[in-house]
């Protein structure tokens, strides 16, 4: 498989021997028997040499006092993404009359790319101004006019030198033109030309730039190229570094030298951890080339170590099995073990809240469907308001906590949220507890309103008060006993804050204002938890800080369930004499979830979704008898 070019420069390079030196190697993988790599020559073991630094690439009741986050992100203003919602005073529970589309709730996937679109664009023609544009790009082109640029194609030597020079002789010169090479997705033989002219001029070829040069091989596919010149790198260099290693596992997984790339990564596991992607790789190469219990071994493994898997490792097992089932003879006895491994993927991605991409979610489909003796039928589906799939009619499980989930989240987050290490840095201990006091002699409330947050919906800083009075009298109109916080400034008669305005919502709801320095959060999620399971809370903030506090994956996640079935984000503007609309709460929780006789796992079919909000798409997997 030697190329034409190693042969050049193998004859080339062959007299310069005495000018053999190469430096300690920068880091990892000492140098073992890889599968018997073959012994390099020394009249090319001499040619490279490595550079040490390296880089690759409510009720009327008395009321008292109130807050705000400063949160980040804000919601769609679209007309079209408005829910109705009603309330069922006698039984205090919202129902919400969802348009027979996908809700656009601030937890739906996309919000946040479609809303930071949105004001990118506000901005950009905010700033439309040619002479800004002008001071704006004029360094721009200043900066790409500087760039190297490879050549239209190959050059002899003589001609690279030229170009070389014609640069400035830079001593980088060939590291940079390697590293445009790559960049601008030149033609490899190119690269190949620039070698051969080093070789010409040094004698040697450093580590740095082979390792180029490798990447420019591995993302062409030039797999026959990246065989060749592992036998150079491994003879010439008494270890290799990450960034060469996982490539020359990405390019022997490719090929059916794969197992080369299994002995690589048996190595690199003798000095530091393969990442998911190196285990991937070859539990793919595996899977394809019917090595079923090395993929296996290598998944276990990879798990094991609490690593997160590759969507394209799951994509290759559920795949590489769909295969063998078409297979006859000895690999049915392993069925069963195998439909056992591949479930507890689909468990694992439940236990983390993972969500399949699209591509992953049809091979989960082709392989239900090909199980001899089952009868499966995969299609894709969506989740109707009343929580019930529209194409099977199976009810989805409950966004709501059950009581021992409610009880474990309230008591962790009182134990590392509002009682936690920082949460003095944002109030007081005397202030904490005069708010507990507070909560403690009043009803539990259904609604506790971040009145700071709500209010600053409106750009418009002279109705602050009159959006947040518009809200709860929202709430108040629908027999809710509100809780509103906010900050101690609120009470001052100002532009922003009216007197009167601020009068009529100590009216309708609970108020407690904290000191104008106060963090609001930890009060708003108090009262919030203290109140009971059935308590939302109105705010924009997205808690991400909050939630990143607690100390496990689990109560994180279950910290997010609860918040997506309890927060009530105001949805569009509030105008005047129009009534307050809330952006719709499923009643259904998005995971992967079965019944045994079906399966139902949320794919996530956008490449904009942010890790706090979900898909809208479904497989639907039912099983007939």
């Amino acid at each position: 498989m030697g190329s034409t070019f190693i042969v050049k420069v193998r004859v080339c390079l062959k007299p310069l021997q005495f000018f053999l030196h190469y430096e300690r190697p920068a880091l990892f993988m000492h140098k073992t028997s890889l599968g018997q790599s073959p012994q390099m020559p020394s009249s090319l073991r001499f040619l490279c040499t490595r550079d040490i630094n390296l880089s690759l690439f409510g009720k009327k009741t008395d009321r008292r006092n109130s807050q705000q986050t400063d949160g980040p992100g804000s919601i769609p203003r679209r007309k079209e993404e408005l829910w109705n919602n009603a309330m069922d005073k006698k039984s205090k529970r919202f129902n919400f009359q969802q348009k027979p589309v996908f809700p656009k709730s601030v937890f739906a996937a996309g919000t946040a790319k479609r809303t930071a679109d949105f004001f990118k664009m506000k901005a950009s023609q905010a700033s439309e101004d040619g002479k800004e544009h002008e001071e704006e790009s004029e360094p721009r082109t200043t900066r790409g006019a500087g760039k190297i640029q490879p050549p239209d194609g190959p050059l002899p030597p003589s001609q690279w030198r030229k170009l070389k020079e014609s640069l400035g002789n830079s001593q980088r010169f060939e590291i940079q033109m390697m590293s445009a090479i790559f960049t601008s997705g030149a033609d490899l033989k190119i690269a190949k030309s620039l070698l051969t002219f080093v070789t010409m001029e040094t004698g040697t070829l450093s580590y740095e730039l082979l390792l180029r040069y490798l990447a420019l091989c591995v993302s062409g596919g030039h797999d026959a190229e990246v065989v060749d010149l592992y036998s150079i790198m491994r003879g010439s260099f008494p270890s290799l570094d990450t960034g060469a290693s996982s490539l020359f596992i990405k390019s022997f997984s490719r090929t059916v030298q794969w197992k080369e790339a299994l002995g690589i990564l048996q190595e690199v596991k003798k000095v530091f951890t393969p990442s998911p992607r190196n285990y991937g790789n070859v539990i793919a190469a595996a899977m394809q080339h019917g090595d079923t219990t090395t993929a296996w071994a290598l998944y276990d493994e990879l798990i094991t170590k609490g690593l997160t898997p590759h969507q394209e490792t799951w994509d290759a097992l559920f795949t590489g099995a769909k295969k063998t089932k078409g297979d006859e003879g000895e690999l049915a006895i392993y069925e069963a073990e195998e439909q056992e491994k591949l479930l507890g993927i689909l468990w694992y991605m439940r236990n983390n809240q993972i969500y399949p991409k699209y591509s992953v979610a049809n091979s989960i489909k082709s392989w239900f469907e090909s199980l001899t003796g089952q009868k499966w039928t995969g299609s894709w589906a969506s989740a109707a308001p009343k929580g019930v799939c529209n194409c099977c009619g199976s009810k989805l499980e409950s966004i709501h906590l059950s009581q021992e989930e409610y009880q474990k989240l309230k008591d962790k987050v009182m134990a590392d949220i509002i009682q936690g290490q920082d949460v003095f840095n944002k109030t007081t201990p005397e202030e904490l507890e005069r708010f507990k006091g507070f909560v403690k002699r009043k009803p539990a409330f259904d609604v506790v309103v971040d009145g700071l947050n709500v209010a600053n919906i409106n750009k418009d800083k002279s109705k602050l008060s009159e959006t947040l009075l518009a809200v709860v009298s929202e709430l108040e109109y629908q027999g809710l006993t509100v809780l509103v916080l906010g900050r101690k400034h609120m009470l001052r008669p100002s532009r922003s804050w009216d007197r009167l305005n601020m009068n009529l919502i100590q009216q309708k709801a609970h108020c407690f204002f904290t000191d104008n320095i106060s963090e609001d959060d930890p009060f708003l999620l108090y009262a919030t938890l203290h109140s009971g399971n059935h308590c939302r809370f109105v705010s924009r903030d997205l808690m991400r800080d909050h939630k990143a506090c607690l100390p496990d994956g689990a109560t994180r996640r279950l910290f997010f369930k609860w918040q997506r079935g309890h927060q009530l984000v105001v949805n569009g503007y509030i105008t005047a004499n129009k009534r307050v609309r809330f952006q719709s709460i499923p009643c259904y929780d998005t995971i992967v979830q079965t019944t045994g006789d079906s399966w139902h796992i949320p794919y996530d079919d956008t490449d904009d979704r942010s890790t706090y909000e979900v898909p809208q798409r479904w497989l639907c997997l039912t099983k007939s008898h």
